[in-house]
């Protein structure tokens, strides 16, 4: 079935830009990449796929000037090059999207496009032609934001469309994308689908690296599979599938994990009444309106919608990170509408939050201050801090959830986003809460570690906890859930069962369905 074909096999059919010539890469004792060989075509969508930690970020970070590799070589059109910095690449023609955003919050989207690159006349800066031109490029991706509303204002996927213009600011000749929809709704992703089919007709190369498998499927002509710092499979995108990729990042048999085998569910643990929450950028109009919702401890619940449903608002203000305007929030029959953060935390009811890198964890702190920043109080002693309890936690934390980490010293930027995840999921496990609520728990994660992360909730729902998580993923409806909960428009439009069909959740929620 699958005629796997080498990227640059050198039949004169596809003209190879930018190579990687057994490229190693060492941090310390540990080999991120063994001898890379990669190939970037001109016109062509080249993606990488491979489980977090696999080494796709590192190749990327050296193929962008990011990093410097331990030995091999980097070609482009054919001639060995060396980049020292992300200038350096950028002046050849080589432009990346990071995984994790880079804008400096406290400036406008203007300012954070042409920052470090400003345009400049003899007077200074030109800040009128820099804000028609960034309102050209919020105008090619269909977006409708101000040059001068700052970054901060925005919310996530718009962020990353920020980031996005601000890679298409540059005019590239290779794109690298390292995970540019983890925070878009379905019409941005659209949207950025046909620039790139616009960039591949002027001849643009392209690096896509996405966990959305299906999504990478519609757009990649060549497949490479990253495993343990090693390629392990290439193909032309005709010849293979979504069990191909699977089977090739994780092995034969994979499953997302199976909503837990429970008799009888506990009593009410969480009741949402007639709950109401403001849309921020329009306080006159509720983001979430007069929504209703319980669930029972040992129970999995499924909030599934597309972006602006009001998913995160939702479990946002069941939280207490925003205000209700309307209803109330019950936690084992006790109103905690009026608690802060902080207090309904203490009661048992906490939130990973769905941007893990701004609120889900401190980058200057090691991965065991991570674990144990929401339930230090739980180790103080009098007037001390009793550092032995706190180490025990964090230990058991890391078996728990089981972080893959040299050291509970490590810094928190040095695991894989997967892990990093685990640690935001296990720090909130360590308040032993009653109340889960997870938003998008599988964002910028892999297959592998998304499947551990979902094992480990259905674990935990077994033994008695609540589990709400919201997704925009259909796919993630059907693993683990016992109901299903469809958001419309800030209401609820639907509920199922664990045997529907990935139609019938798309209808609800107002999605298309492809036949």
């Amino acid at each position: 079935m699958n005629r796997a074909s080498a990227a640059g096999n050198g039949n004169g059919v596809d003209e190879v830009v930018l190579s990687a010539r057994h490229v190693v890469k060492t941090y310390g004792g540990t080999q991120a990449l063994r001898g890379v060989n990669f190939d970037i075509h001109r016109g062509k969508v080249t993606t990488l796929f491979g489980e977090n930690g696999a080494g796709k970020s590192t190749l990327m970070k050296i193929l962008s000037g990011v990093e410097q590799p331990t030995s091999g070589e980097i070609l482009l059109h054919g001639e060995t090059v060396s980049f020292h910095s992300t200038v350096d690449a950028r002046d050849r023609g080589i432009s990346i999207i990071h995984q994790e955003l880079s804008l400096a919050p406290n400036l406008n989207v203007r300012d954070n496009i042409f920052m470090g690159r400003e345009i400049r006349t003899g007077t200074g800066i030109d800040f009128a032609e820099e804000a028609r031109q960034t309102q050209e490029l919020m105008e090619r991706l269909e977006e409708d934001i101000s040059p001068f509303t700052p970054v901060a204002d925005l919310r996530l996927g718009q962020q990353q469309i920020v980031e996005i213009a601000r890679a298409l600011s540059v005019d590239a000749r290779i794109l690298i994308m390292d995970e540019p929809t983890s925070a878009l709704s379905a019409s941005e992703v659209e949207v950025l689908f046909k620039v790139i089919a616009d960039l591949k007709s002027s001849g643009v190369s392209i690096v896509y690296i996405s966990h959305h498998l299906e999504e990478a499927l519609q757009i990649t002509d060549f497949a490479v599979v990253l495993r343990d710092g090693n390629i392990t499979a290439t193909a032309e995108v005709r010849d293979i599938d979504l069990e191909w990729i699977v089977r090739r990042m994780v092995g034969e048999h994979f499953s997302l994990g199976e909503a837990p085998s429970v008799d009888e569910f506990g009593p009410i643990a969480l009741s949402i009444e007639d709950v109401s929450v403001a849309d921020v950028e329009n306080p006159q109009r509720s983001i979430v309106d007069n929504l209703s919702l319980e669930v029972r401890s040992r129970e999995v619940v499924c909030i599934y919608g597309l972006m602006g449903a009001g998913r995160t608002e939702l479990l946002e203000a069941v939280a207490g990170r925003v205000p209700l305007t309307g209803g109330r929030v019950v936690l084992n029959g006790a109103d905690v509408s009026g608690l802060s953060i902080s207090e309904r935390i203490d009661a048992g009811l906490c939130l990973v939050p769905e941007d893990r890198q701004r609120d889900g964890l401190v980058q200057t702190m090691s991965v065991g201050q991570n674990l144990t920043l929401a339930s230090l109080t739980s180790f103080v002693k009098g007037l001390f801090l009793s550092r032995s309890a706190e180490e025990a936690r964090v230990q058991e934390s890391i078996k728990d959830v089981q972080v893959k980490t040299e050291s509970p010293a490590a810094p928190i930027g040095a695991l894989s986003g997967g892990n990093q995840q685990k640690v935001v999921i296990g720090k909130m496990l360590a308040t032993h809460p009653q109340v889960i609520l997870l938003d998008e728990p599988s964002r910028g994660i892999d297959v592998g570690a998304k499947a551990e992360v979902f094992r480990l909730l259905a674990e935990r729902a077994g033994s008695g906890l609540a589990v709400v998580y919201s997704t925009s993923e259909v796919g993630e409806c059907l693993s683990i859930a016992h109901r299903i909960i469809v958001m419309r428009r800030g209401r609820i439009s639907a509920e199922f069962g664990p045997h529907t069909s990935k139609e019938e959740i798309m209808a609800a929620s107002g999605e298309a369905v492809v036949a």
